[in-house]
């Protein structure tokens, strides 16, 4: 049987925003960039956290939930040197963990306005 690719992206969406809700990570967005022309992946996933301890702890949290529930591993990871902006890229699903400083300054949710926006609860 064939894998529906929807609901497996659904299913890697939901254990990479799970992965931010378990160390409390800030202000989570999902952009659905499937109907957006010219796109590198179907989905950016945008979050922060508050220190670079905190950052670093949101990227460690997501890889070890993504592995742990669909057994995906980030074909590449940029930016844990310095911890401001930190890239994990799942193919389609490519997740962005800023320091709370950089995230308006790059404002990649202006620049993708055009995708469909979900937004997620902060966990107390």
């Amino acid at each position: 049987m064939k894998k529906n690719p929807r609901l497996a992206t659904s299913s890697h969406v939901d254990a990479v925003v799970n992965g931010i809700q378990e160390v409390k990570g800030r202000d989570i967005v999902h952009l659905d960039l499937r109907a957006v022309p010219n796109t590198v992946c179907d989905h950016f996933i945008i979050c922060h956290g508050d220190s670079d301890t905190q950052v670093e702890a949101i990227a460690g949290s997501v890889e070890k939930v993504v592995r742990e529930r669909i057994g995906e591993r980030p074909w590449h990871i940029e930016g844990m040197e310095n911890r401001g902006w930190v890239v994990l890229d799942y193919i389609d699903v490519v997740v962005h963990i800023f320091h709370r400083r950089l995230r308006d300054h790059y404002g990649l949710e202006q620049l993708w306005s055009d995708a469909i926006r979900n937004t997620y609860e902060n966990v107390a």
